[in-house]
């Protein structure tokens, strides 16, 4: 499972460099689709204007080393 959420991070990192003009200060960020921790796929457009988001992501955790 931990190799799936990371294919999907790379995967979204690639294709956001490839597709997306760079971001300025003050753009709305673009939509995205990413794994919680508890399994469900969670996208940006479901927070967009009713509550702030968080992504926390920790490179090492759960790594064992």
């Amino acid at each position: 499972m931990r190799i799936n959420h990371l294919l999907l991070i790379a995967w979204l990192l690639a294709a956001c460099a490839s597709n997306a003009a760079e971001l300025q200060v003050g753009d709305s960020a673009p939509n995205f689709s990413l794994a919680g921790s508890d399994g469900q796929i969670y996208s940006l457009a479901e927070f967009r204007d009713k509550q702030f988001v968080v992504i926390a992501f920790f490179p090492k955790a759960f790594t064992g080393g």
